[in-house]
């Protein structure tokens, strides 16, 4: 059976894609060089099977998945990614799981131009822990404390599609494919998130649902909400479900790894600008307010209180169920 320095050798031990990486994998801890005038930005996120992706899930993908759920928390920042940290923990060692594992890993990390520079392997059940650094210019973080009363407030993307086809696996469907391909390879808006430093005021990935996520903003923050749930952005496959059902899984879903995010309206033409100029999906979905809570406001003019909460790994109910 591969040791564990067999395993680190034959999969993880990639060059650096950069000159930014003194010393990477293979020893006792990286070393690694920081642009002068940045600040350092840490991410790091746990993914065991059987709670964050299906036992059966493909290898490719949840390599894919476990670096993007990171990226995704480095892009509500707005920060470049540069580095990665693996702990693999492996019930068995399977190469053929490794290799595509790997692969899935490493075809996302290059897409950003993000080098592994170290981790750890060890025996037991499936779970992946990555840890993602990056940098940004020094006090250019997006962060969830600064809406305020009047801000636009917006998403990236569609919603709800991840946690659909979570819904259709736990019930024994076969998930629509295009659904199934955002919850098992989301796109992290890294882009998008480096365009937004100077534009969005607060800022954050959505991973546990809307209402959840944007409970973060406003409790930091402060503020209330409206949202307009008329105007939530809707896939076409997205659309064939029951109205109810459809909002469910925008609102509660999670799985989504969209960017919400406020605008003032200082901004908001250099908004506009940014999203004509790169073809971006951003749709404003609401307003922040003094008072404190989320509103929703339909076209109709009726109004109405949201359930109130999102995933919770601690909670004995999933609202996805």
């Amino acid at each position: 059976m591969a040791s564990e320095f067999d395993i680190i050798e034959r999969y993880f031990s990639r060059p650096a894609l950069g000159d930014d990486v003194v010393l990477g994998v293979g020893d006792d801890a990286a070393v690694l060089n920081l642009p002068a005038g940045r600040q350092l930005v840490v991410a790091v996120d746990t993914l065991v099977a059987g709670r964050h992706f299906p036992e059966t899930a493909a290898a490719f993908d949840i390599g894919w998945k476990a670096l993007a759920v990171n990226l995704s928390d480095l892009a509500a920042m707005g920060a470049t990614p540069t580095w990665a940290t693996l702990a693999l923990t492996l019930p068995t060692v399977e190469d053929d799981w490794l290799r595509d594992f790997a692969e899935g890993f490493y075809q996302l990390a290059e897409t950003h131009r993000v080098s592994l520079v170290g981790g750890d392997t060890t025996r037991g059940p499936l779970s992946v822990t990555v840890q993602v650094q990056g940098h940004l210019p020094a006090g250019a973080a997006l962060r969830r404390d600064a809406a305020a009363p009047e801000q636009a407030l917006l998403v990236s993307g569609s919603l709800g599609d991840a946690a659909c086809a979570l819904r259709q696996l736990q019930h024994g469907a076969a998930a629509d494919p295009e659904l199934l391909q955002r919850l098992n390879r989301p796109q992290p808006r890294v882009a998008l998130g480096q365009a937004l430093r100077g534009i969005a005021a607060a800022a954050i990935d959505i991973s546990d649902g809307l209402l959840a996520d944007l409970g973060h903003v406003l409790g930091a923050s402060g503020c209330g909400a409206t949202l307009w749930p008329d105007r939530l952005p809707t896939s076409a496959a997205l659309q064939q479900l029951p109205y109810e059902q459809r909002l469910a899984c925008q609102y509660h879903g999670g799985d989504d790894y969209e960017l919400c995010f406020t605008v003032p309206a200082e901004r908001y033409a250099e908004l506009q600008a940014l999203r004509q100029r790169e073809s971006l999906a951003l749709t404003e979905i609401g307003v922040i307010e003094s008072e404190p809570g989320v509103r929703c406001r339909y076209g109709d003019g009726r109004s109405e209180s949201p359930p109130p909460w999102g995933f919770d790994h601690f909670r004995e109910e999933d609202p996805r169920d």
